[in-house]
C-alpha cells in the first residue's frame, strides 16, 4: 500500500499571495504611542510613525472629522507602509478605503463622483436594532422524511434547552434547510432570529467536550445559555455611506455593490439619505464612524479634483483624508503653476504634514530580514550583508525584489540556503535603474524617438539623467 504524504495535504485556507506590504501588521507602537525599534513588519520612520499614531488615535476617538494628512518622502521610504499600518491597526469596525490618484481619470463617471464616491466608502454608519431570539442548546434534532418523494415536504422537531428550561419546535421545510446548511447536531448552541429565520452556530456546549477525541482548531466551546429561550437582543449593523447609496440609487442596488457598476449616483437620493441617517441618529438609532481614505499619488490629481477636496473636507461628514506623494516642487496637473508636491497652497494649507526620511544601513537590513522571513526565503549572512549594500547603493525595492529572484537561482543549483553567488547572479540578470540609465546611455544611438543630448558640452546634462 502506497504510503500516505501528509506534506502534500496542504491546508487552503492559509494560502495567500504575498504583497508588497503584507508583512505588515500595525504602527508598531506601545501603549504611550511610542514607536518600538521593530515592531509589527514596520522599521524605523520613529518621528512619521509617531505622528501616524496621534493621528490613529484621533480616528480611534471618532471626534474629529475632516482632517487631512499629507504623508511626504522620497520613493521607497515608507509612506504606503505607513497609510497600511494605519489601516491595520483600526480593526474591522473602522472603515478604510484606499484609491490612487490616477485611478479616478479610468472610471467611467465624472472625477467628482468618483471621489465622492470614495469619500462616502470611508464613512460607516454603525445601525442598532432590537430583534428577538431563540437561543439554546440543541438537545435532540428529529426530521421525518416521507416515503414518498414530491408533494409531501419533510417535517421535523427541534428541542432546545438553557439551564432553567426546554422547548420542542416544530420544523418547516425552509428551517429543515438552514438546519442542514449550518451542520446542526445535537450538543450544538444555536440562536435562532425569529424575524429572519436565521441560524447561527455560537460553538458547542462544554457538557459534550468529551463527545469526541479528535476536534477541528476551529471546535469553539460556549456554555449552556441560562434564563429564557426567547430574548431580545441589540444587534449591531457596520455598513458604509456609499452602500446605503447604492442600494437605494437603483432597483437592484445590492447587485450593483458585487458587480461594482455603481454608476453615477443622484445628488437628491444622497441628500435623502443624510436627512434619514441625522434622523436615526437623533432617536439613538444609529452613529457615524468617520473612517480614513486613502490617496496615494495624490500629486496626479488636476486643480478640480483639489478644489473639491477642498469643499469635501468642510463637510461635517467627511472622513480623515491621507495623502501621500514622492514629488518635489512640481506643476500641478491642470495649470502651469509649480507648487510643492503638486498641491495647491490653498490645500497644503489645510494638511498635517508628516515627512518620511530615507533608511539607514542598518534598518534596509531588517526590513530586508523581515522580507526574506515573509517570502519564506533563507539566506546565509553574507548574502544578507551584500544584499544590504546593494539595497543602500541602489534602492530598496531593488534589494526587496531580488529576495525571491536569488532563491530561485539557489533552487535551479538545488541548494538549501541563499548565498553570496546568487545575489551576484541575479544582480548581473536584472539591472537596476542606475545601471539601465548608464547602458540607455551608451547605446543611446540605437534607440528610437533618443532624445537624450549628445556631444562634449552636453555632460552635465545627461550625468542630472542619473538619479
Amino acid at each position: 500500500m502506497a504510503e500516505l504524504k501528509l506534506s502534500e495535504s496542504r491546508d487552503l485556507t492559509r494560502i495567500e499571495r504575498i504583497g508588497a506590504h503584507s508583512h505588515i501588521r500595525g504602527l508598531g507602537l506601545d501603549s504611550a504611542l511610542e514607536p518600538r525599534a521593530v515592531s509589527e513588519g514596520m522599521v524605523g520612520q520613529t518621528s512619521a510613525r509617531k505622528a501616524a499614531g496621534v493621528i490613529l488615535q484621533m480616528i480611534k476617538e471618532g471626534k474629529i472629522a475632516g482632517r487631512a494628512v499629507l504623508l511626504a518622502g522620497q520613493p521607497g521610504t515608507g509612506k504606503t507602509a505607513i497609510a497600511m499600518g494605519i489601516a491595520k491597526s483600526l480593526g474591522q469596525e473602522t472603515p478604510f478605503a484606499m484609491i490612487a490618484g490616477s485611478e479616478l481619470f479610468s472610471l467611467e463617471m465624472s472625477k467628482t463622483e468618483a471621489l465622492m464616491q470614495a469619500f462616502r466608502k470611508a464613512i460607516g454608519v454603525r445601525i442598532k436594532e432590537e430583534t428577538e431570539v431563540i437561543e439554546g442548546e440543541v438537545v435532540e434534532v428529529q426530521i421525518d422524511r416521507p416515503a414518498v418523494s414530491g408533494a409531501a415536504s419533510k417535517t421535523g422537531k427541534l428541542t432546545l434547552k438553557t439551564t432553567e428550561m426546554e422547548t420542542v419546535y416544530d420544523l418547516g421545510a425552509k428551517m429543515i434547510e438552514a438546519l442542514g446548511k449550518e451542520k446542526v447536531q445535537s450538543g450544538d448552541v444555536i440562536a435562532i432570529d425569529k424575524a429572519s429565520g436565521k441560524i447561527t452556530k455560537l460553538g458547542r456546549s462544554f457538557s459534550r467536550s468529551r463527545d469526541y477525541d479528535a476536534m477541528g482548531p476551529q471546535t469553539k466551546f460556549v456554555q449552556c445559555p441560562d434564563g429564557e429561550l426567547q430574548k431580545r437582543m441589540e444587534v449591531v449593523h457596520c455598513v458604509t455611506l456609499h452602500e446605503i447609496d447604492v442600494i437605494n440609487s437603483r432597483t437592484q442596488g445590492f447587485l450593483a455593490l458585487f458587480t461594482g457598476d455603481t454608476g453615477e449616483i443622484r445628488a437628491e437620493v444622497r441628500e435623502q439619505i443624510d436627512t434619514k441617517v441625522a434622523e436615526w441618529r437623533e432617536e439613538g438609532k444609529a452613529e457615524i464612524v468617520p473612517g480614513v481614505l486613502f490617496i496615494d499619488e495624490v500629486h496626479m490629481l488636476d486643480i478640480e479634483c483639489f478644489s473639491f477636496l477642498n469643499r469635501a473636507l468642510e463637510n461635517e461628514m467627511a472622513p480623515i483624508l491621507v495623502v501621500a506623494t514622492n514629488r518635489g516642487i512640481t506643476t500641478i496637473r491642470g495649470t502651469n503653476y509649480k507648487s510643492p508636491h503638486g498641491i495647491p497652497i490653498d490645500l497644503l494649507d489645510r494638511l498635517l504634514i508628516i515627512s518620511t526620511q530615507p533608511y539607514t544601513e542598518d534598518e534596509i537590513r531588517k526590513i530586508l530580514d523581515i522580507r526574506s522571513q515573509e517570502e519564506d526565503v533563507e539566506m546565509s549572512e553574507e548574502a544578507k550583508v551584500l544584499l544590504t549594500k546593494i539595497g543602500v547603493e541602489t534602492s530598496l525595492r531593488y534589494a526587496i525584489h531580488l529576495i525571491t529572484a536569488a532563491a530561485l537561482a539557489c533552487q535551479k543549483r538545488k541548494g538549501k540556503l541563499v548565498e553570496m553567488e546568487d545575489i551576484s547572479r541575479v544582480y548581473q540578470l536584472f539591472l537596476d535603474v542606475k545601471r539601465s540609465t548608464q547602458y540607455l546611455m551608451e547605446y543611446q544611438n540605437q534607440y528610437m524617438f533618443n532624445e537624450a543630448p549628445t556631444g562634449e558640452g552636453d555632460d552635465d546634462e545627461s550625468n542630472a539623467m542619473l538619479p
